[in-house]
């Protein structure tokens, strides 16, 4: 029961930066991480979807569960009244 109580808390922490610019860092396996900055679009039920813009003209969008933030596969975090602020997490 305390794992879904955490998914909700991560979702609910999401929802409120939907719009803004994150930075997220993933681990994609095989020592691959992407690494990179992108706009909260939007949160589901189940995932959470950002909108990336590597290249001028080219939009790339990626989804996660809630689950890959609890678990740290996913990390992301915001500029928040002048700091970084971690999402997902306690600190």
């Amino acid at each position: 029961m305390a794992a879904r109580n955490a998914l909700e808390d991560i979702k609910k922490d999401l929802e409120s930066f939907v719009g803004k610019t994150i930075t997220l860092r993933a681990n994609q396996g095989r020592k691959r991480v992407l690494e990179t900055e992108g706009v909260l679009e939007n949160t589901y039920p189940k995932v959470f979807v950002v909108k990336l813009s590597e290249k001028p003209g080219v939009v790339k969008r990626v989804s996660y569960t809630y689950a890959d933030v609890l678990t740290e596969t996913v990390k992301l975090s915001v500029r928040y009244r002048d700091r970084e602020r971690r999402i997902g997490c306690a600190g």
